[in-house]
């Protein structure tokens, strides 16, 4: 006969968890930064000012933004037609906090083609909503399932995406810049990753992983898997208990998509359960607010995902069903649109940025990252912000300022082509004007 439980005291407060497992009482949110909002509507309204001064119909050129969506076709009509009619036939019950078994087979065998050798299968993939959920529940599994400890680092590059200094911060990390030098495009080394192990040490802190990104935002620059390789293993190597390949822009190269195969299979089935991969819809479908993305990763990565997304985000089917439907139709086919104007923009850069006498980084993403320190001590700028105001309300050109990822990048501007080729040439032809009239 099972023993009953003893009932507490109906008319006591109790609390819900035993008492081992309680929370420490920690006023760690009290003393941390407050997090800014993002700074790109400064982009806006430089170039409303300089609407304002030239005339409504001005022509400008946004080369900030990183959204397909906004600046080429997007989603094809016709795969959001197919998707709507996959979420019909579906229905709108609740589905798993992982996604539905139909967009896991779609993503592993149509998408990735995830060889039976390595060990994973559909079952490694977790549905999110969108790649800032993906990563933020790639941060709180990294601390759950591997430090175990708030205030643990998560290290980064030398000049980060924006969100990679405040999203791990959120979630309870302390975001530690790599080792990189600009003449390198800030790039990571293994003696870099190894020092930071070394840092974090002597702070007493531990370390809950890396992201590497690649093509990367903002540089650009394009990381071979050969390297990705050898970056991943000296993090392992250094006690770094995951290793997140941030994979977004990888089907905009022109190398063509990365071949997750390869990277599994030059590591032992242990090592990768330390692996977690993020790509999606946005930038190679132009699906930004479809809110489409995905992680791989091991077993228990997985599992822990799933439980808090039961009692958090339960991901729309709706954007499972754009991915099912780009997936099972073939990736290269639906993505065309997105990619073929990138390539050809990219042929654009290639052709006048080496004649500009200026230093930058372009590797095969849809950035390129600018050095403009000459105009902008000519100009008597204080940074890239500045440079920012003055290229908005005078040239109607928008660009990133380098400053808002990082003080590395303080002098640099990211310039995005996500465009159509002539756009790209008219938006680099201004961008010069407006930078030479500076000397």
């Amino acid at each position: 006969m099972a023993t009953q439980p003893v009932l507490a005291d109906l008319d006591t407060p109790q609390l819900v968890m035993p008492p081992e497992h309680r929370i420490p009482v920690n006023d760690y949110p009290a003393e941390m930064m407050d997090i800014p909002p993002s700074r790109m509507f400064l982009i806006r309204d430089a170039l409303n000012a300089y609407r304002a001064k030239v005339g409504a119909d001005a022509r400008t050129f946004d080369a900030s933004q990183g959204d397909g969506g906004a600046s080429l076709p997007g989603v094809p009509v016709a795969l959001l037609e197919r998707a709507l009619q996959i979420q019909v036939e579906h229905g709108t019950a609740y589905d798993q906090p992982w996604g539905t078994v139909r967009f896991r087979k779609a993503a592993a065998e149509h998408y990735w083609h995830l060889d039976p050798a390595s060990g994973w299968t559909a079952e490694n993939i977790v549905f999110v909503q969108g790649g800032r959920d993906g990563l933020q529940k790639a941060y709180a599994a990294m601390i759950s399932t591997g430090t175990g400890e708030v205030g643990s680092v998560l290290v980064v590059s030398r000049v980060p995406w924006i969100t990679y200094n405040w999203g791990p911060y959120a979630a309870g990390l302390n975001v530690m810049l790599a080792p990189g030098r600009p003449e390198d495009g800030w790039r990571y080394t293994p003696e870099g990753i190894r020092a930071c192990a070394e840092l974090a040490a002597r702070e007493g802190r531990k370390v809950a992983g890396i992201v590497i990104t690649s093509p990367d935002n903002p540089t650009g620059r394009t990381i071979p898997l050969s390297e990705q390789i050898e970056l991943t293993r000296a993090a392992l190597d250094a006690g770094y208990p995951y290793v997140l390949l941030d994979w977004i822009y990888h089907w905009v190269t022109d190398s063509g998509p990365s071949d997750i195969n390869v990277i599994l299979q030059a590591f032992s089935p242990e090592e990768r359960e330390k692996l977690i991969f993020l790509d999606g819809l946005t930038k190679s479908l132009g699906a930004s607010n479809v809110r489409s993305a995905h992680l791989l990763a091991g077993k228990k990565v997985v599992k822990y995902i799933t439980s808090q997304a039961s009692h958090g985000v339960i991901p729309a089917f709706y954007a499972q069903a754009v991915a099912i439907a780009a997936y099972e139709m073939g990736f290269a086919e639906a993505a065309a649109p997105i990619i073929e104007p990138i390539r050809q923009s990219r042929l654009v850069m290639k052709e006048i940025l080496p004649g500009k006498g200026v230093n930058y980084v372009l590797g095969d993403g849809y950035y390129a990252f600018i050095d403009c320190t000459r105009y902008i001590e000519a100009g008597g700028l204080s940074d890239s912000e500045g440079l920012l105001t003055y290229l908005g309300e005078n040239y109607g050109i928008a660009v990133v300022p380098g400053v808002y990822f990082s003080q590395a990048g303080a002098n640099w501007i990211r310039f995005s082509y996500a465009l159509p080729p002539e756009v790209t040439r008219g938006a680099l032809t201004r961008l010069f004007e407006g930078l030479e009239s500076l000397l």
